[in-house]
């Protein structure tokens, strides 16, 4: 799962992006090594290196890649590069749907695995999960290394790397009538002949908005602790207020933006970050991804590039894919909206925690997320933000 952002080697803990929870991963190659013997017990001489820690690793999982050499039974050798997925010690960064989704590396694996057995949606492929904290210091999961490239956010892939300096006008969009494909083909799968009830955040086999309305509330409260956040009481009620109790729930893939898939040729090679996964109305996903087109276009004022869909052009590209209208793409985008800044809440206090950003400019309540909401639900914002 590679990205255009650069990489850290194992040794390598600079201040970009997010702390690593282990700083000695001596222990890693050994532990990785008996962990493939125990899967695979028809396969000898297991050792792994190249062990690297990405620096785009955030504070939703600590990811590793390495390489896997083996021995099978007939003697031939092999060589695969695959990724793990380490839970973070403080949990996922969104809200936990229900109790079996406690684990968020846990939830992605499940949920990678559903996917590649009810859909022809491409996922990495997946090695097996691990529950115990024995090994790695907490649970993770091993997939295969997908080879391919990976809009960036830093800078934004609006205004540096691939699509702006390579692509082609019809490159930009295939990929983004790939990247739309792919997420109709999540909302197509049947969530309960997938056997996806355990994601089910209602308990009563018939989830809606207004579960996850509740669920956001209460993660909201809990996370704010007594904190003001008006934006997000305001954004809340008209949520709830505005609710188009659309009937079409499914499988929502939870973060549906192009950072999030890996391509080939400007193809969607594998789709990628399930933690923010759901069931509800299908339409979140859609409102999800124009946000972050807004975001990564209008709000810091850069022009579209040619080629590139309009916000329209990606709505009527979806519902051909999906076969689905979009019915409410502002209520969508808004609940988007309301989500991001929730987890920024989270995200804030894990940077002032892990002493990158002192507590007097705590971007919990004060960031750009939450000007971009008020601004989408055209009211004042008192908080602006601090970094």
């Amino acid at each position: 799962m590679p990205s255009d952002e650069p990489e850290a080697t194992a040794d390598d803990d600079s201040e970009m992006g997010a702390p690593k929870f282990h700083k000695d991963r001596s222990a890693y190659n050994d532990a990785l090594a008996a962990w493939y013997a125990k899967h695979y017990p028809d396969r000898s001489n297991i050792t792994i290196t190249d062990l690297d820690i990405p620096k785009a690793t955030g504070f939703s999982n600590e990811t590793v890649m390495f390489s896997t050499h083996w021995t099978d039974a007939d003697g031939g050798e092999h060589t695969q590069r695959q990724v793990g997925r380490i839970e973070p010690p403080d949990g996922g960064m969104f809200p936990v749907q229900t109790p079996a989704c406690a684990v968020s590396v846990q939830l992605q694996h499940d949920i990678m695995a559903a996917v590649a057995q009810n859909s022809a949606v491409p996922i990495c492929g997946l090695v097996a999960f691990e529950p115990s904290a024995d090994l790695l210091g907490q649970p993770f999961f091993v997939m295969d290394f997908i080879d391919g490239v990976v809009p960036a956010d830093t800078p934004r892939y609006t205004e540096a790397g691939f699509l702006v300096d390579e692509a082609t006008p019809a490159e930009r969009r295939r990929l983004i009538d790939s990247g739309l494909g792919a997420m109709a083909g999540i909302h197509g799968i049947d969530w309960r002949a997938a056997g996806l009830d355990w994601l089910d955040a209602s308990g009563t086999g018939e989830p809606t908005q207004a579960v996850q309305l509740q669920l956001y509330r209460d993660f909201c409260t809990a996370e704010l602790d007594g904190r003001a956040h008006p934006v997000m009481d305001a954004a809340l009620d008209w949520l709830v207020a505005n609710d188009p109790h659309d009937e079409r729930v499914g499988l929502s893939w939870g973060d549906a933006r192009i950072g999030n898939i890996i391509w080939q040729d400007y193809q969607a090679a594998a789709v990628v970050d399930w933690e923010a996964c759901a069931l509800s109305p299908t339409e979140a996903d859609v409102g999800w991804w124009l946000m972050f087109d807004r975001m990564s276009f209008d709000d810091i004022g850069v022009d579209r590039m040619e080629g590139y869909p309009t916000r329209e052009e990606m709505i009527a590209i979806y519902e051909q894919a999906s076969g689905r209208e979009v019915r409410n793409p502002h209520y969508w985008e808004v609940f988007g909206a309301m989500r991001f800044a929730a987890i920024f809440i989270r995200l804030g206090d894990r940077l002032v925690q892990a002493g990158l950003v002192p507590e007097e400019m705590n971007p919990a309540v004060g960031n750009m997320v939450t000007e971009a909401l008020a601004k989408l639900l055209d009211i004042e914002n008192p908080t602006p933000s601090l970094i």
